[in-house]
């Protein structure tokens, strides 16, 4: 007689199945504190634009100069004065920056004197001395090169150029230090072990690995200088602010070829913000693993952020 025998035992039986994990309810955090900001914020704006909508100003006369050839080669002007005092500036710092580093205590102690002096005087003082050298320096005499008064030597583009671009170098010279002890040491002494000299170290390694820190500052020393020009209407200039104020004279309407000029300000500014993002991000590559994103990267992300994918429940 043949008996089956269960060989199955407990082990083998296959287990009940769970019943999963029930779905977790997310409830968004209110945040009250950022609507009650928001409220007042756009109270405030709206109170303000109201207060100016009812004030004795004559708001047409801003579109009607927006365009004007004066103010437009006042523009053109302040853009290329802001170019050109940059340029000095940028040039003087990086030498005024390396004289400081220098061991040699006359290079040095020549580099601190100039940042002190420049530095520790307004530029505003500055600019007016420069136009006035007259009193001191009756000629200019460079021998059988160039020989006249100085009146008609120093013009207002020069009196710019000079009182604006020398005083950036004092600033410019700081932020180039800063970025040059920015860097390790010990990428220097490689680069002098390979038998590289003193100055392709500088050209080759130390300069640009600083300029992830010297561009940032000299972004925002760019959009300084920019607004910084208007103070050379005091010298006879005729960059943005100075066109804007005769046309203010002689229109009948200085208050709001003041609005005009500072619209055009900000514009500027704006278009040179939007440079120096691109600018950081470009010379950000070797500092992090991954680049910020672009503002229409930004808005691309905050877009889509509002769809929900598919097969997520609302």
């Amino acid at each position: 007689m043949t008996v089956d025998i269960d060989k199955t035992g407990p082990e083998d039986t296959p287990p009940t199945p769970k019943a999963g994990p029930e779905a977790i309810k997310a409830i968004p955090v209110r945040h009250y504190g950022r609507y009650v900001s928001a409220v007042v914020a756009i109270a405030l704006f709206a109170a303000i634009v109201y207060a100016f909508s009812q004030g004795k100003i004559n708001w047409g006369a801003i579109p009607e100069y927006f365009f004007d050839q004066r103010i437009l080669d006042g523009v053109g002007n302040t853009l290329i004065l802001t170019v050109l005092s940059m340029a000095i500036g940028i040039a003087g710092g990086i030498l005024l920056a390396v004289m400081r580093l220098s061991k040699n205590p006359v290079t040095s102690s020549i580099a601190w004197f100039y940042i002190w002096f420049f530095r520790g005087t307004p530029v505003l003082v500055q600019l007016i001395v420069w136009f006035n050298l007259g009193l001191v320096f009756e000629y200019i005499n460079l021998g059988p090169f160039y020989r006249d008064e100085w009146s008609d030597f120093m013009t207002p583009m020069l009196t710019a150029l000079l009182g604006l671009g020398l005083n950036e170098a004092a600033y410019m010279a700081e932020i180039c230090r800063a970025g040059l002890l920015s860097v390790d040491e010990g990428q220097s002494e490689a680069s002098h072990a390979l038998g590289m000299s003193h100055g392709k170290t500088l050209r080759r390694i130390v300069i640009p690995q600083a300029m992830r820190v010297i561009v940032p500052p000299t972004g925002n020393e760019v959009i300084n200088m920019l607004k910084t020009t208007s103070l050379v209407s005091v010298v006879q200039f005729s960059e943005l602010f100075r066109q804007a104020q005769d046309i203010g004279q002689t229109s009948g309407a200085p208050v709001e070829m003041l609005f005009l000029a500072a619209a055009w300000y900000l514009i500027m500014t704006s278009i040179l913000s939007v440079g120096q993002y691109y600018l950081e991000r470009y010379y950000a590559r070797g500092s992090s693993r991954s680049l910020p994103p672009t503002p229409l990267q930004k808005i691309k992300a905050t877009v889509f952020s509002v769809r929900r994918p598919k097969g997520v429940a609302a």
